[in-house]
């Protein structure tokens, strides 16, 4: 199979697991009914962010799928990409920001894992993930503040 079918299944599947996710778990009136920190986003922003992000995540997996000793860093990227799939129904599904915290936490703390690993034999793949930190690091604020401010 051509490098470019697997670059296109990884980031299709990983697009389409975002999707579901984010879909299966809306935020509904019982988030917009939080108190939330001055700094949160506008709530149409999180869809387009997030797909472009997922988007980068598959490019990422795909990359590292090529490498060799590549074990460790696949163990840690499925570590993070378990936590992700865990958080919004933990967060919106269960209304349950403290768990949610409790999973984005050790989410973020793999992500910058995956990145560390990567950035030697990978950096293309690194870099990929940068963003998603980025962003993540911010959800955790976010998330933080929630459950501070509720």
């Amino acid at each position: 199979m051509s490098k470019v079918i697997v670059f296109s299944i990884f980031i299709l599947a990983s697009i389409a697991i975002g999707v579901i996710s984010g879909v299966s778990n809306l935020p509904g009136e019982w988030y917009q009914s939080l108190n939330k920190p001055f700094f949160n986003p506008p709530s149409w922003i999180f869809a387009p962010v997030w797909t472009v992000l997922y988007g980068m995540i598959g490019a990422a997996l795909a990359a590292t799928w090529y490498d060799e000793n590549n074990g460790r860093r696949l163990i840690v990227f499925a570590i993070q990409g378990f936590l992700n799939i865990l958080w919004s129904p933990a967060f919106f599904g269960m209304q349950n920001p403290a768990l949610g915290l409790a999973i984005i936490i050790p989410m973020l703390v793999f992500i910058l894992l995956f990145i560390a690993m990567s950035w030697r034999p990978n950096r293309w793949a690194a870099l990929l993930f940068v963003p998603y930190a980025l962003w993540v690091a911010f959800a955790t604020m976010l998330n933080l503040s929630i459950v501070m401010l509720n």
